[in-house]
């Protein structure tokens, strides 16, 4: 019991439909150039929009998604959201529903804006202020082995990386001797 018209193998009477639609095919293949450019559109496509400059301000996307850094501790910090007034033509990024409706945002980020100042003093802060507390934690912790070693007689030797602690603060400890 076999039934011919389910026969799935092609013989001399049944063509492939792809051989039929070959030359349609073959005539929307992409050049080198087509393909390079979609590789590189693939790498450097950006998912969020770069926002424009505001003069005087900061501007920067945040993420409602993050509970460690939530969008109401950012706004204690000073940070505003952006309103599409504030950035003319990008009203097409206004969210239309939810807790932000109005502001501009793309998916869960937000677009927001921070006073100049403000964000200067926010990266001194974690850039140069705060690594140099730990620099002076890491030179005391050092100067106070080196004095241990010193009263017991021996010595300690500083590795590659710890002779340079101290260097631009006052009074830099000599810790080879």
């Amino acid at each position: 019991m076999t039934d011919e018209r389910l026969k799935k193998s092609a013989d001399e009477g049944r063509r492939s439909r792809g051989m039929l639609d070959r030359a349609v095919t073959e005539d929307r293949a992409l050049s080198d150039n087509e393909r390079v450019a979609m590789f590189r559109q693939q790498f450097y496509q950006s998912s969020l929009p770069d926002l424009p400059r505001i003069p005087g301000w900061h501007v920067c996307w945040l993420t409602t998604a993050n509970p460690r850094d939530s969008i109401h501790m950012r706004m204690r910090l000073g940070y505003e959201p952006i309103k599409p007034e504030d950035i003319p033509g990008w009203e097409y990024v206004t969210l239309k529903t939810g807790d932000w409706e109005g502001f501009i945002g793309v998916n869960e980020m937000l677009a927001f804006k921070l006073p100049m100042s403000l964000y200067e003093s926010y990266m001194k802060e974690a850039h140069h202020d705060a690594p140099n507390r730990e620099e002076e934690k890491l030179q005391d912790t050092t100067t106070n082995l080196a004095q241990n070693a010193r009263a017991l007689k021996t010595r300690i030797e500083v590795e590659e990386g710890n002779e340079d602690f101290g260097d631009g603060r006052e009074g830099k400890f000599d810790l080879t001797s």
